[in-house]
């Protein structure tokens, strides 16, 4: 019989191993990152206990969170609200729900490998744009690995996790999404816990942690040394590596600043669905936008009379200011949503 000391004890060493990523880097100089990087180690966990424990049972599955606002993974979308659910290619589902309002809607099957070699490859994506729903809005799709008439969600054999995406412009005026998930393949109740399951669960959670660090880690030091104070990563095959959503282009940069400085950020908006701007700090995640002003986007942006758009990082007053958070440096990025055209924004230094 499994000794349950044992068992947590392995996992508290094992995490302990895995944490040295976060711990020993030169990206961190300053205390506020280095909190930050202790935090980002909880937040981890925390996101990989409800992914392979909680919610780890791909025959009945739960739909649960793992970016939001108090845990955030790899330049997490400020915008959005993000679900998330174990699957399996083995097994078939049932997706319903009502669209609500919400702007930009989609679903993506995903090989999650974070806990591998940090990647999640794509295995099947459908927008809400190309699922017929009822004149209510309500709709219904099945995920599989056979193609089904009607709405249709590819899964491969192994894709690993359901991925659901609302983008909002809008908050306060949009209604979001309401979603169901169910494993249509099985029956009955899932099975009790066993101290074997919990093992395993528990043994896949330091690998993610360390998985995940190391694959925005890397992604920070491109950044960092490839675009200071610049937003032209047009190679977008890094993101989609990681489990980049098609819909969208991304710019990604680092930006840095001295004392008295800020950045002007100026772009021509092109035709698209929508976008955004956020800062993030160097861990990748996006700075506290529960409190302060860190994005703006398509609806909340103050335009110029030309049709450009100016955002602003830190300085003086000016509508499209955006809070560094007593940060001096970290990630940065542009998203273009739908978009055929892909602008460069131009970045400027400036001093108060």
């Amino acid at each position: 019989m499994a000794d349950p000391q044992k068992i947590w004890k392995d996992y508290c060493r094992a995490l302990e191993a895995q944490s040295d990523i976060v711990l020993n880097n030169d990206l961190a100089p300053d205390a506020l990152e280095q909190a930050e990087g202790l935090r980002y180690l909880t937040r981890l966990n925390r996101i990989a206990l409800e992914m392979f424990l909680e919610n780890g049972d791909a025959a009945f599955p739960g739909l649960y969170q793992a970016s939001h606002q108090t845990a955030k993974i790899g330049a997490d979308n400020p915008d959005n609200y993000y679900q998330n659910a174990t699957i399996s290619g083995h097994q078939t589902y049932h997706i319903s729900g009502n669209r609500g309002t919400v702007p930009i809607f989609s679903f993506a099957t995903k090989a999650n490998r974070y806990a591998i070699n940090g990647t999640m490859a794509s295995t099947g994506e459908i927008d809400i744009r190309d699922v017929d729903c009822d004149a209510d809005g309500n709709f219904e799709i099945v995920a599989s690995k056979t193609k089904q008439d009607g709405n249709w969600l590819p899964l491969e054999d192994d894709s690993s996790i359901l991925i659901i995406r609302q983008t909002f412009f809008n908050k306060n005026k949009e209604i979001p999404a309401t979603v169901k998930l169910d494993c249509i393949s099985e029956s009955g109740k899932p099975a009790p816990l066993t101290l074997s399951g919990l093992q395993t669960a528990l043994a896949s959670v330091p690998a993610f942690v360390s998985g995940t660090a190391k694959t925005f880690l890397h992604w920070a030091e491109v950044f960092r040394a490839q675009n200071f104070n610049a937003l032209n990563t047009h190679d977008q095959s890094m993101f989609i590596r990681a489990g980049g959503d098609p819909m969208i282009y991304y710019l990604h940069g680092w930006w840095e600043l001295s004392e008295g400085e800020y950045l002007k950020i100026t772009s021509e908006i092109p035709d698209c669905e929508g976008w955004n701007f956020q800062l993030e700090n160097m861990w990748l995640e996006s700075l506290d936008y529960r409190h302060h002003k860190i994005h703006v986007n398509n609806d909340s942006a103050h335009y110029n009379d030309d049709g450009t758009v100016t955002v602003q990082v830190g300085g003086p007053d000016h509508p499209n200011r955006l809070e560094t958070c007593d940060h001096r440096r970290g990630a940065m990025l542009w998203r273009w949503t739908g978009a055929k055209d892909h602008p460069t924004p131009n970045i400027e230094i400036h001093k108060s």
